[in-house]
């Protein structure tokens, strides 16, 4: 368990946190720019001299009450920024020797060669940084962060410099190391389509201060969030390769719930594979009764949990159980009134589009 208090304040801005994240997998610290992220993340490196205390299990890095401050170099962390930050007189191998020696060999849990397949940059070993694409940098940036074989990974919006091509490029390595390191990942960035991905814990930040932290999936189906405003307004989903049709190229994915499956486009995964889905609000309608003959083919009957406001006046957010998978449908207030809707009421929601992200 990552355990922080961290207070710090400056003329134009306090930072007031606390912090409980788990010890596996990736976290996600979210929200607006000037929210205190960054703040927060340097704070727990070491780099800010915020007051409090910092623990990584049993490694106590911080703790005010008994005066003991672990230095930045001293502590099992790995740091990778937007600017990739490579050493331009060193090739991509003598880049990763760098990070390399900072641990001594007795200490080594991440060998090279792994974190070389891992980010895929074997062929890219004796280029030099400057004839490297922003993606390609980026992945030789992490694997240096891994080689000194850290206790922690933190991440400060690694793929904000990049453009959408070289950014997807990316994720999938990204998606990789969180599922098969055992290392951490604290990971900064306000772009929610890269955290929906990514993390599977939530720290929702405002104004230097936290929201509200937990589970991805809770998180993002409560409709009193900042999340739940906004065009990127919808749901996170585990699921299962269940069934594939050869036919259409289509999978079906259960998501764990009598009668809650959802049809995508084939992965080409294995069945009983686990996949992350994204649903988002405004790909869900809602009627009172299966539709038929629509070429929306994913129905599923769930019962109205709450409705709240939308960021314009003319929409609503309602959140729809369909067992115990949650989604989030928005609609105008003129379709609610229509449809009468209100917590209790059993529903319809036809699910339009399903995002597939792993």
């Amino acid at each position: 368990m990552i355990d922080a208090r961290l207070q710090l304040q400056r003329p134009d801005f306090r930072l007031d946190v606390s912090l409980s994240l788990p010890a596996r997998g990736v976290s996600a610290l979210f929200g607006p720019s000037g929210c205190g992220k960054t703040t927060c993340l340097r704070a727990l490196a070491g780099l800010e001299r915020a007051a409090g205390r910092v623990a990584l299990g049993e490694q106590v890095w911080q703790d005010d009450a008994t005066r003991q401050f672990v230095p930045t170099h001293r502590r099992a962390l790995g740091y990778v920024i937007q600017d990739a930050a490579l050493f331009p007189h060193l090739d991509v191998r003598r880049n990763l020797d760098y990070g390399l020696r900072r641990i001594a060999s007795a200490l080594r849990r991440v060998a090279l060669d792994q974190a070389v397949e891992l980010l895929g940059i074997g062929a890219l070993m004796s280029r030099q940084p400057d004839t490297l694409s922003g993606g390609e940098r980026q992945r030789v940036a992490i694997a240096r962060a891994l080689a000194t074989s850290p206790s922690l990974l933190l991440m400060d919006e690694p793929l904000a410099a990049l453009d959408a091509q070289r950014k997807s490029e990316v994720l999938p390595y990204l998606q990789r190391l969180q599922a098969e390191l055992a290392i951490p990942v604290v990971y900064v960035s306000h772009a929610l389509d890269e955290v929906a991905q990514l993390a599977q814990h939530l720290v929702l930040m405002e104004q230097g201060r936290v929201v509200a932290s937990g589970p991805m999936t809770e998180l993002l189906a409560r409709l009193d969030l900042p999340t739940a405003m906004g065009d990127a307004a919808g749901v996170v989903l585990n699921g299962v390769v269940a069934e594939r049709d050869a036919t259409w190229q289509l999978a079906r994915l259960d998501l764990g719930a009598a009668d809650a499956s959802l049809w995508t486009r084939d992965p080409g995964h294995a069945l009983g594979q686990r996949v992350r889905v994204r649903v988002l609000a405004r790909d869900i309608s809602l009627s009172l009764a299966p539709l038929s003959g629509s070429s929306i083919g994913n129905q599923l009957r769930g019962t109205v949990q709450g409705v709240a406001d939308d960021e314009h006046p003319a929409q609503l957010l309602v959140r729809v159980q369909v067992g115990a998978v949650p989604l989030v449908a928005r609609v105008t207030r003129r379709s609610a009134h229509a449809l009468a809707l209100q917590p209790g009421l059993a529903v319809w929601a036809q699910v339009k589009t399903v995002a597939l992200m792993a």
